[in-house]
């Protein structure tokens, strides 16, 4: 979980286009980051596995 203080100096509008830290929405993380989500990986699995994102399931085979 990232400081709340993080979080929200990640949110400021960045001097350069490539400063953009794309944070999670749920724990504030930025490593394992999916943008198609928005969430992270820890996250993604978590809800996937809960059924709380739509169209996705475990795979099996």
């Amino acid at each position: 979980m990232a400081k709340t203080s993080v979080i929200a100096r990640s949110k400021k509008t960045p001097k350069y286009s490539t400063r953009i830290v794309r944070r999670c929405f749920r724990c504030g993380r930025r490593h394992g980051f999916m943008r198609d989500f928005g969430i992270c990986r820890i996250c993604f699995r978590e809800m996937a596995t809960a059924g709380h994102i739509p169209g996705v399931k475990k795979s099996s085979w």
